[in-house]
């Protein structure tokens, strides 16, 4: 199974970047992991909430593959303590056959086509964060769920 994470615009901040890419590189211990950004739209002052996840989603289909066993990351979607996520992630990583699909949307969320795609909603709080720290905080508890999962000394219960 190959892992992906999907995210809507850049980071420019370097202290974000650095940080996330020492989770994926330490990630790619334990999994096939792809980090993909979907450009950012450009003059979006013009542009309703609407108008904008429309054309993101059009946007994040372009990304997706048939097969794909699609996470939205959403403030509505299933919380899980860490050892719950390592856990889910174990199933996933037996029972998705393609890719596993994480994905966190521009600043509006989603647009309901995309929703119709999803197989399921992670929230990881909440609270709302940054795209910038989501992609930290998530890349963060990916790598702690897999050390959870073999039994090395990361996480504290």
């Amino acid at each position: 199974m190959k892992t992906v994470l999907l995210v809507v615009g850049k980071t420019t901040d370097p202290h974000f970047i650095a940080s996330v890419n020492d989770y994926i590189q330490r990630i790619r211990h334990y999994l096939s992991f792809d980090f993909e950004v979907v450009p950012e739209l450009k003059n979006t002052k013009s542009l309703s909430a609407e108008q904008q996840k429309a054309k993101e989603a059009d946007l994040l289909k372009k990304y997706f593959q048939t097969g794909d066993y699609i996470v939205l990351l959403d403030e509505h979607g299933r919380e899980f303590r860490s050892v719950e996520f390592a856990d889910w992630m174990r199933k996933k990583m037996i029972n998705v056959n393609k890719r596993l699909v994480f994905v966190v949307g521009g600043p509006y969320g989603f647009a309901p086509d995309i929703y119709a795609l999803a197989q399921e909603k992670i929230s990881l709080s909440r609270m709302t964060f940054s795209h910038q720290m989501i992609r930290l905080v998530f890349t963060e508890q990916i790598y702690r769920a897999m050390t959870i999962l073999n039994n090395e000394p990361y996480h504290h219960e």
